[in-house]
């Protein structure tokens, strides 16, 4: 079955939050192996002890915790990565039928950003929210207004509000409550107020919790479809367990350099990939020990002066390129760049995919692959993709890094070739072929070669949702294709990008990430035989580490 999992966010985060958190554990607990997760706490707390022992997963408290409450308040996006992670690995090992993720605690230190940090890790690990708002000192309007404010944070971080619990209500001020949320879109329960910070309390606030809010009610809540965000932490994280699912090898050319042994440690230490890194092992492993990192061992390191390897290595490259005349002494030439001389270990069938182009050009990247790994049956170009990890979704954005000026039949085969990829990770395709026009609103030969473009890519790909030509507002945003392509239903909801020459690509791509904060993946080279990706010069190791699971992962 699906994980079933809510996440328990409040603003006060005090014994009220404590009464619902522990009441929705054991009402999950009744009906599912049902685990508990907290992103932030503090190593002092006592009350997810509590919470574990109701709990029917098994697992212990290192499993049930991210990070500590400091680290939270001091570097959010950091910690967001962290939890994510965490949360991930906590799941694969306890393998529950539910979580119950219970957000942060209250505190002395204030944290004007706290009740957004809470929103967003829900959005994160794809919890629908349990709100949790106390009654105690607010009128009915008050909580009204209150649960508007926390309803629109959550729903600006991507998720959905799957229920509402008012804490601290009489039984007498209930009805009060209920009626001022009547118009509310979902579950509204009213709880009493009950101290509940150890077991004693807990046990004893579980019976008038059960009568206010009872078990089926809860379930039922949850037993429902939600659209759920992909956030950039979720999609970098997803992308590593994929790549760990079905291990495979990747040759990082560039051992020299210090973003690449830095990204090869963390992928060694969590048993991600295998790596055989380019170079001398001995100056690695001195260089990874002056940096501090302890896992590079576990990589294989190929010299480029090992004969046992060169000498096959040169007589398949002369056998591959025959046909331009290559002899044995222009092959051991071209076999001291270091990138060709990774391609050829992915040729010679040692490694599943390549990553480089931290300290080379794309060209230098690209070219040994064209040449000696070439294009899939049946494509005749290679293209450029990112992924684009937005607040809430992933979409795909080419070429950016390729084709200066394809013509009809090569961005039509880019459109395919991104659907594709798209698909790699999950993404269901809809594409939108991009212009100054949509639908025809706009005249010029730039327009005619998108528009044909786009019926190649019907006739060539007929099942696949496409439209064109298209301006990026349009294809964007469903308010803006109900004005300009009224009636289609592709516009508004496109998630593969493609650009209709390499500068607008280019352009394109790092405008929405600079101006957006959009994570931007890639590029990913597309059409090749076997994955080769080529990075940015300016790659960080974060960059380098994603870059090389995504290779993993379109080498499956």
């Amino acid at each position: 079955m699906s994980l079933t999992s809510v996440y328990i966010a409040s603003p006060e985060a005090a014994n009220g939050r404590n009464v619902v958190a522990y009441g929705v554990v054991s009402a999950l607990a009744s009906q599912y192996k049902t685990g508990v997760f907290r992103p932030a706490v503090c190593k002092k707390d006592t009350f997810t002890d509590v919470l574990l022992e109701a709990a029917t997963a098994g697992q212990s408290r290192e499993q049930a915790v991210g990070v500590c409450p400091c680290s939270a308040r001091e570097d959010k996006e950091g910690a967001r990565g962290d939890i994510v992670r965490k949360y991930s690995a906590t799941v694969a090992e306890v393998d529950p039928e539910a979580v119950v993720v219970v957000g942060t605690d209250k505190s002395g230190v204030f944290d004007p950003e706290a009740f957004s940090f809470n929103a967003a890790v829900a959005a994160d690990l794809k919890a629908p929210v349990f709100l949790a708002v106390c009654g105690l000192s607010r009128d009915a309007k008050q909580v009204k207004d209150t649960v508007a404010a926390c309803t629109k944070s959550v729903k600006d971080a991507g998720q959905t509000v799957a229920g509402v619990f008012v804490t601290g209500v009489a039984d007498d001020k209930s009805e009060e409550v209920k009626e001022a949320l009547s118009e509310y879109p979902a579950p509204v329960w009213t709880v009493p107020a009950h101290d509940c910070g150890t077991k004693e309390e807990a046990e004893a606030s579980l019976a008038d919790f059960e009568s206010h809010a009872p078990a089926a009610q809860v379930l039922a809540a949850l037993n429902q479809s939600f659209d759920q965000p992909t956030t950039p932490y979720a999609f970098q994280t997803d992308l590593l367990n994929k790549a760990k699912a079905a291990k495979k090898t990747i040759v990082l050319p560039e051992g020299e350099e210090d973003r690449i042994i830095k990204a090869a440690d963390y992928l060694l230490e969590r048993d991600i990939v295998n790596l055989i890194i380019v170079g001398e092992k001995d100056q690695i492993l001195a260089r990874g020990k002056e940096l501090g990192l302890n896992s590079l061992e576990k990589a294989s390191f190929q010299s480029m002066n090992d004969e046992e390897v060169l000498a096959p290595m040169t007589e398949k490259l002369c056998e591959l390129r025959a046909k331009k005349g290559m002899t044995p002494e222009q092959a051991r030439k071209q076999l001291t760049d270091a990138s060709y001389f990774g391609t050829m270990l992915v040729v010679l069938g040692k490694a599943d995919g390549l990553v480089s182009g931290s300290i080379h050009s794309t060209a230098n990247t690209v070219r040994p692959a064209l040449q000696v790994i070439k294009t899939k049956p049946g494509q005749k170009l290679v293209s450029g993709a990112f992924l684009m990890c937005f607040k809430d979704h992933v979409a795909v954005f080419a070429d950016c890094a390729i084709n200066l000026n394809p013509n009809a039949e090569q961005l039509a085969e880019i459109a395919i070739q991104s659907a594709e990829t798209a698909k790699s990770f999950g993404i269901d395709p809809k594409v939108g072929m991009l212009s100054y026009s949509t639908l025809g609103s706009g005249k010029g030969p730039d327009v005619d070669l998108v528009e044909e473009a786009t019926s190649l890519v019907k006739q060539n790909a007929p099942d696949l949702d496409v439209v064109g030509s298209i301006q990026f507002d349009a294809a964007w945003s469903p308010v803006v294709a109900a004005t300009k392509a009224k009636g289609n239903d592709v516009a508004g909801h496109v998630n593969v990008f493609v650009f209709p020459d390499l500068c607008a690509g280019n352009i394109g791509y790092k405008a929405v990430q600079r101006s957006s904060g959009a994570l931007a993946i890639g590029p990913v080279l597309q059409g090749l035989n076997k994955p080769v990706n080529d990075l940015s010069r300016g790659a960080n190791v974060e960059d380098i580490i994603n870059t090389v699971a995504l290779t993993a992962v379109t080498a499956q």
